[in-house]
């Protein structure tokens, strides 16, 4: 694109990789801007592996589907998915603790008044119970148990959401189909060089393997931490975050499924790092991320394949990254989306969030053309504020603990944090209050599970928790309490409601 050419029309967009950001973004330019005749076109090679070990995901995802017309049973059979309700913790403020962190509200507010402020007055009266109980999606994570939200808002049922697990080896290709139908074109290649304009240094083509060029007008960049273009080409530049978030390892393997089909993602602290377990329909997908600073690829393993709770179905796969971001996640004509773009850990399953934010954003702000100064900062601005507010709520969790029994939870919990996050910490401390968010990804009832999970609790409470006699109050507590249990066990359990939603050996 010379400079003179600024005003020239977007009309074709290159995906540059596919996988799970390459076939979303695609599946969703095509789904959107399709149908205005935006000519779209991926690129991806069979010899290059993705890097996908299993999804767990946030219940943004169910929006992104239902967006662009995937129907749901069609969904979940393709990629042996199960619905998530929310994520378990062990042993992050303790060794031995468990804490739920789910994708719903704590109790009902009241006058205003956030209900954990009413819990905190009375929090370790045996009475009372832990927050827990006053939370539907934990108890029925608890119980095994799934069903949808009710859509009446006077509901207990209404006050969550769910998401899914599913294999991402088989999400891709699900996804490529879907992108498919809607008029994607795939070319089977391997990108050996890239052509720039000499003034502008936008991308202006490509050449594969194979000798063909392919001309685009917007570039996305979904070749994984390799960054092709937005790196290795356009040097955006990346903002290392190893600092606050120092693993920069994972080891992964999958295992036969062992005992029920629960409905949630575990978390499990150890040494250096934590495992995940993810349970599909299929099987269960297992991995250990770990700081390589405080402790050996091989000990790791160790770790992960000790706590395996099914036979081992395939070999350990290793992976290296750099928590952070680039600098730029649009520069130019290209735009970075998924590990291009940035990684941020497993920890809270925000990576396909973070896929899907990039999108919607490239889509609410697409160029006409490409002079296009003011949507290329704006996008750069929301995604730097969307991975900033992540990485404060994943640092919250190693650096809110009292664990104290090894070299890396010593240097987690003591370590400075950022300003951003300590406010918020602060914040709490004094009387429970969490700030919300005008925009970003985890609201307040996510802190408070988070917060008080890992045992911070606030010195004081909101004063107008005073205003309601203490009876009164005891009496609200009680009788919600028992209407959460209530409701947790009429729903359905989720391994039968998955199996007639869709049949586990078509899946398989």
């Amino acid at each position: 694109m010379a400079a003179g050419d600024a005003a020239k029309s977007i009309n074709h967009v290159v995906v540059v990789g596919g996988g799970t950001a390459g076939w979303m973004t695609a599946a969703g330019l095509a789904s959107m801007l399709g149908p205005t005749g935006l000519q779209i076109t991926l690129i991806e090679s069979e010899a290059i592996g993705v890097v996908g070990v299993g999804e767990a995901t946030l219940p943004h995802i169910k929006l992104f589907n239902d967006t662009i017309g995937v129907d749901e049973a069609e969904f979940m059979a393709a990629t042996s998915a199960t619905f998530k309700l929310g994520i378990e913790f062990v042993n992050w403020g303790r060794k031995g603790d468990s804490y739920i962190h789910p994708f719903g509200e704590f109790g009902l507010p009241n006058e205003g008044v956030a209900f954990h402020q009413y819990w905190r007055k009375f929090a370790g009266d045996p009475s009372v119970g832990p927050l827990d109980d006053y939370s539907l999606p934990v108890i029925a994570c608890r119980k095994g148990k799934f069903q949808p939200p009710s859509e009446d808002p006077r509901s207990v049922l209404s006050t969550y959401r769910y998401a899914y697990q599913f294999d991402a080896l088989q999400y891709a290709p699900f996804m490529r189909a879907h992108a498919e139908k809607r008029g994607v074109t795939r070319l089977e290649g391997k990108v050996v060089d890239v052509a720039l304009d000499g003034e502008s240094g936008c991308v202006e083509s490509l050449k594969l393997d194979d000798g063909r060029e392919v001309a685009g007008d917007l570039f996305v960049d979904c070749t994984g931490f390799f960054g092709l273009l937005i790196e290795k080409q356009l040097q955006a530049g990346y903002d290392d975050w190893s600092e606050y978030l120092p693993a920069d390892r994972a080891v992964a393997v999958p295992c036969k499924s062992a005992g029920p089909l629960l409905p949630y993602t575990r978390a499990t602290a150890h040494s250096a790092g934590w495992s995940w377990r993810i349970p599909l329909q299929h099987r269960t997908g297992n991995g250990h991320v770990y700081s390589s600073q405080f402790l050996s690829d091989d000990e790791a393993c160790d770790t992960l394949l000790d706590g395996l709770e099914g036979e081992r179905l395939a070999d350990p796969r290793f992976l290296k990254f750099v928590t952070g971001k680039r600098r730029k996640l649009w520069d130019r004509n290209v735009v970075a989306i998924g590990l291009s773009g940035g990684f941020l850990e497993p920890l809270e399953s925000t990576s396909i969030y973070l896929i899907q934010e990039g999108i919607s954003k490239l889509l609410e702000l697409f160029p006409e053309t490409h002079d296009c100064p003011v949507e290329i900062e704006e996008y750069n601005r929301w995604m730097d504020l969307q991975f900033e507010r992540v990485r404060d709520f994943l640092i919250l969790h190693y650096h809110a603990t009292e664990r104290d029994d090894s070299e890396f939870w010593n240097h987690m919990r003591t370590m400075p944090v950022p300003d951003s996050l300590n406010e918020r910490l602060e914040l709490f401390r004094a009387h429970g209050h969490v700030s919300a968010y005008e925009h970003g990804l985890f609201l307040i009832p996510s802190w408070i599970a988070v917060l008080i999970g890992q045992r911070i609790l606030p010195n004081g409470y909101d004063s107008r928790v005073d205003g309601v006699p203490d009876d009164q109050v005891r009496g609200h507590l009680a009788g919600l309490r028992g209407h959460m249990e209530k409701a947790a066990a009429s729903m359905d359990d989720h391994a039968a409601y998955l199996g007639r939603l869709a049949t586990m050996s078509n899946a398989a």
